[in-house]
């Protein structure tokens, strides 16, 4: 269970890194703003290629964190105290 709370925090901290990557605004664009519609919100936010990158980055994280904390690559012994 601690591993998938630890990959779901990782995924979460990934995403909001990449969320504002390529993000384009209308006046960006060259596009009116609709009304109703806030001026700084993203024209085509292309949230599930986004979510696909975050997922392969955030697998590739941890699979670092999971490999540091099983073999001990890195233990608590390491630190100087």
């Amino acid at each position: 269970m601690s591993a998938i709370a630890i990959y779901f925090i990782i995924w979460w901290t990934v995403l909001f890194a990449v969320l504002p990557l390529g993000a384009r605004s209308p006046h960006e664009a060259g596009s009116d703003v609709e009304a109703g519609h806030e001026p700084g919100a993203p024209v085509n936010p292309q949230l599930g290629r986004k979510a696909l990158i975050t997922t392969l980055i955030a697998t590739f994280v941890f699979a670092i964190i999971y490999g540091i904390v099983t073999q001990r690559w890195i233990t608590l012994n390491d630190f100087p105290i």
